[in-house]
């Protein structure tokens, strides 16, 4: 009995893939609109009574806030490129990622949780050239539900619709990771080698969330002071004060404020600081414009005399070395 010849299939591989948390696909108040309202319907991010969110995410939020995001991503878009700083250097991780590892069994990827590319899509294109084994790596040192986990579900959703699923493996959140720690201080001798002036304080900034959440068991907070409180053991040269910013609505967000804090610190005698975001993986509006532009105008402007922010670790070797021992550990021999 003559049988069907089956039809070749790809095997034996392991993908990796890396996920930031996402970007506009441009600058269009149509394309910022579309990216806002994929973030803002996330439940993980947005927890109101979901019917009364929608009628304000659809009437007033998508109304009237991509425009005035828009002109934030204008201000720092890369025009070369035409692409957000995110997604640039987010694929520079990816690309310098599967230079550093260098093996043909192994496939390395990016994603965006919102946006483009999604990992729904990667997660298909890795399943089909034959990843049988996939290593996930959030990109949020820092584990908080509206990111780390939102990613995970994400995940479990694409794999759900999958008929042969690959095995996976998430790595999580590596706020105390020595060679992260070792990276970000790094990152401030080089920073404080390159300008003329001493700071009298060095602010670590890390993106908010609604202090609700942090009541509720969300462990995001303890994270942040933790990898703070690791950097200040290995740089004692300077104080460090850590801030939260980004917050977004009415309600009380974890504190003290970025933004209050930089207004404020010039009537305390505080002149010449230094800013760090160790939770953003990359340079991002929320790194470029909302601390880089926005804060170092208020500060200047209520009396602030020297202001300078210490780069994301971006796609620095450092950062990439990190991100492949963290995978590494995960690597079925």
């Amino acid at each position: 009995m003559k049988t069907e010849k089956h039809p070749e299939v790809k095997y034996g591989k392991t993908g990796v893939l890396i996920i930031n948390l996402g970007t506009p696909d441009s600058t269009s108040w149509w394309d910022i609109r579309k990216y806002l309202k994929e973030f803002l319907s996330d439940r993980r991010v947005i927890e109101v009574n979901p019917l009364i969110w929608q009628v304000i995410l659809n009437l007033f939020i998508l109304t009237f806030r991509p425009s005035k995001t828009a002109h934030a991503y204008k201000k720092i878009w890369f025009k070369e490129t035409n692409e957000s700083p995110l997604l640039f250097y987010t694929r520079s991780q990816a690309n310098k990622l599967k230079e550093k590892i260098h093996n043909d069994k192994i496939k390395v990827d990016f994603a965006m949780r919102y946006g483009n590319p999604s990992i729904k899509t990667r997660l298909s294109f890795l399943q089909k050239e034959g990843c049988e084994n996939l290593i996930i790596l959030p990109l949020y040192p820092q584990y908080a539900a509206a990111t780390t986990a939102t990613v995970c579900d994400e995940v479990y959703r694409s794999l759900m619709k999958m008929r042969w699923q690959p095995s996976l493996q998430i790595i999580p959140h590596y706020e105390s990771e020595p060679l992260y720690i070792e990276a970000l201080v790094k990152s401030i001798n080089k920073k404080l080698k390159s300008i003329t002036w001493k700071p009298d304080l060095i602010i670590t900034s890390y993106h908010g969330i609604p202090q609700s959440y942090f009541d509720k068991g969300d462990p995001y907070q303890c994270y942040c002071q933790k990898t703070s409180r690791l950097i200040r053991e290995s740089f004692s040269e300077i104080e460090i004060k850590t801030t939260f910013q980004s917050r977004f609505g009415p309600q009380a967000w974890l504190q003290p404020y970025t933004d209050k804090t930089l207004e404020n610190l010039p009537s305390q005698g505080v002149k010449n600081v230094l800013v760090m975001c160790p939770g953003f993986a990359s340079d991002c509006v929320e790194t470029l414009e909302e601390i880089s532009i926005q804060g170092k105008e208020s500060f200047l402007e209520n009396g602030g005399k020297n202001f300078d922010l210490i780069p994301c670790l971006n796609d620095n070797s450092d950062h990439i070395k990190l991100f492949e021992t963290l995978i590494t550990r995960y690597i079925i021999k």
